[in-house]
């Protein structure tokens, strides 16, 4: 359950004040999500969600993931828009946590993917990518390559008790990743956490796409590898190359890739299982259960991890050059 920060009606009434919404007619929790506290509201205004920041997200982060959301919305890609107050600001504060309101975006996740979802999903990417390139405002990657070795050194010396030898394998990985991981690639604004459920559509078509809390500045080719794992797998751990197929095809119909990113691929796909490896793994370690956090099993990404480390080059994921079948 998404909602971590409990909201008193007065309190929402007086919030909202600074707003030209309307009357309240209604609000509740909205149970998908992870970091973050989030809120159905329906005013006589419209309907909105509300969305209160939990500690996980810094608050020096919030100006670029709203002016990211703004800008994005402005040049044509559907996302979240961030509602201004009166005074023209767009973060407020809410029960002692940094909160917003943001336009209601209609559709759903696809719970089932298909070869269609991962087109769209791909063309949105690449959109996104190529309007983010106009965005002035920067935000380094906090979970970066150079940030997973750190990561793993904090987990508890119990590694190996979700599978034997784990620790060893993940810091042999972590060596290659270091000493190959590719530098000169084109790099942009990335969204850096496209699953499922971030990607919202609509009677077949893709309506929008939310939750920009993990976006920042980074290699574009590394969003491609993290999308792939997050929707070219299915559920017995196997790699769907249709999938494939249509995602990079509807990335490259948008933003052809390099050869050098190309070349890249298979490298940033063992570093994007590797990240949620990572994260998962420290999760599943240290979060008691029942708390704020929401655990994830971090062998799935360690099954992603052994796949990708089998992979030779972009073709292997359905990858083709700009004009061959395409």
């Amino acid at each position: 359950m998404a909602v971590y920060t409990d909201v008193g009606e007065a309190e929402l009434i007086a919030f909202l004040a600074d707003y030209d919404l309307g009357q309240v007619l209604s609000y509740k929790g909205i149970a998908e999500g992870v970091e973050n506290s989030n809120f159905l509201l329906r005013t006589t205004g419209g309907t909105f969600i509300l969305t209160l920041y939990e500690k996980r997200v810094a608050k020096n982060d919030l100006p670029f993931f709203l002016g990211l959301m703004q800008y994005l919305a402005e040049h044509g890609l559907s996302c979240p828009l961030p509602v201004q107050r009166r005074d023209g600001e767009a973060l407020g504060e809410l029960a002692g946590r940094p909160g917003a309101v943001f336009t209601f975006l209609e559709g759903m996740g696809a719970r089932r993917p298909t070869p269609v979802h991962c087109r769209a999903v791909g063309s949105a990417m690449a959109r996104l990518h190529a309007i983010g390139q106009g965005f002035s405002m920067q935000r380094t990657n906090g979970l970066a390559m150079e940030a997973w070795r750190p990561l793993f050194a904090s987990c508890p010396n119990r590694v190996d008790e979700i599978e034997p030898g784990l620790a060893d394998e993940i810091g042999s990985e972590l060596d290659d990743l270091e000493a190959n991981w590719p530098r000169d690639l084109p790099s942009g604004v990335i969204h850096a956490d496209l699953f499922t459920d971030n990607v919202f559509f609509l009677g077949g078509e893709l309506s929008g796409i939310i939750d920009f809390y993990f976006a920042c500045n980074e290699l574009l080719a590394y969003d491609i590898a993290i999308t792939l794992c997050a929707w070219c797998f299915e559920a017995d751990g196997s790699f769907n190359i249709t999938k494939g197929v249509a995602l990079l095809k509807g990335y490259q119909a948008v933003r052809p890739l390099s050869e050098s990113e190309a070349d890249s691929l298979p490298i940033l796909c063992r570093g994007a299982a590797m990240r949620f490896l990572l994260t998962r793994l420290y999760d599943w370690l240290t979060v008691p259960d029942g708390s704020f956090v929401v655990k994830k099993d971090p062998r799935e990404y360690l099954r992603k991890l052994r796949f990708h480390r089998n992979v030779s080059r972009a073709g292997e994921y359905g990858y083709e050059p700009i004009g061959v079948n395409v």
